[in-house]
């Protein structure tokens, strides 16, 4: 049967997932993504990977579950296609306050004498990132003099390779960029078309890489700033108490770490961490 042919087309739109093959997909996404899939997730995950099964030619769930088994580059493409990229500008805004108001002196002070690495984990398609670098720029570019002088990274990383590239180019639709404030959209931004795009300023200060969070990370430094909102919720607590004590290992001291509004920190993460804010923590200073 060939992939595009109407048969296979047909067949894959009517293929159903049972129990047994639902809970060969959640295993493989709980052992190489750690995302929990609950039962009642069944609909979502049949809709979803429907798409793959009709670019295989595929008829059944059950075909497609021998596929992921043994061809790990198809296991990648099913973990992304049941990946959630939900975000936009400025999203769960009072943690951007925090970063212009108390994070941002913070970084320049460090600046004068130190790289500064900030990092936005599980990225999506770039509008965190975006939304840190214009509030590190400022609201023309007077502000942005500090960055000129100094060592200042972002990096943004995401499990998705079709996300990460939309990091890269930087490019977003009107509707996409209407929640920018102004000041900073007529900075940083500039008409493509009907779209918008972040000035090359912007986008060269960040770096977009595919990373999968439970693998190793290839990072060496320590980072002043990570951002990982809204993707905990997808993990089990155990899987979540692990990333945020790696979260940890990973701050330099005094560093702040910026979590979604209904995520919180556990074990050994939440000893080391100080609150200062909604879901808004910062690592202790060694005292010795």
């Amino acid at each position: 049967m060939r992939p595009d042919s109407a048969e296979a087309l047909k067949a894959a739109g009517n293929a159903e997932l049972n129990s047994a093959e639902f809970a060969a997909i959640a295993e493989i996404m709980q052992r190489d993504a750690r995302i929990h899939l609950a039962t009642g997730k069944t609909t979502l995950v049949q809709s979803r990977l429907s798409r793959r099964l009709r670019a295989h030619g595929l008829a059944t769930f059950r075909d497609y579950v021998r596929l992921v088994a043994s061809d790990a580059e198809e296991r990648a493409a099913m973990i992304v296609a049941l990946t959630t990229n939900h975000t936009h500008f400025f999203r769960e805004n009072h943690h951007f306050d925090h970063l212009c108001r108390t994070t941002l002196p913070w970084l320049q002070a460090r600046a004068q004498r130190q790289p500064v690495r900030i990092w936005s984990a599980g990225c999506s398609s770039g509008e965190e990132i975006y939304t840190i670098a214009m509030c590190l720029l400022g609201q023309d570019s007077r502000s942005a003099a500090w960055l000129r002088h100094g060592d200042v990274r972002l990096l943004a990383t995401d499990i998705a390779p079709h996300v990460v590239e939309s990091t890269r180019r930087g490019l977003y639709s009107a509707e996409t960029v209407a929640p920018i404030p102004a000041a900073y959209r007529e900075s940083w931004m500039r008409p493509v078309g009907s779209d918008f795009q972040m000035v090359e300023e912007a986008r060269a200060l960040v770096t977009a890489r595919v990373l999968n969070l439970f693998e190793a990370w290839p990072m060496r430094q320590l980072y002043d700033v990570i951002f990982c909102r809204n993707v905990m919720i997808y993990f089990d607590d155990a899987a979540k108490a692990e990333l945020e004590a790696r979260f940890v290992e990973m701050l330099a001291p005094g560093g702040y770490l910026y979590i979604g509004h209904s995520e919180r920190l556990i074990g050994a993460a939440a000893a080391q961490m100080t609150s200062c804010g909604q879901t808004i923590y910062v690592k202790q200073c060694d005292t010795a």
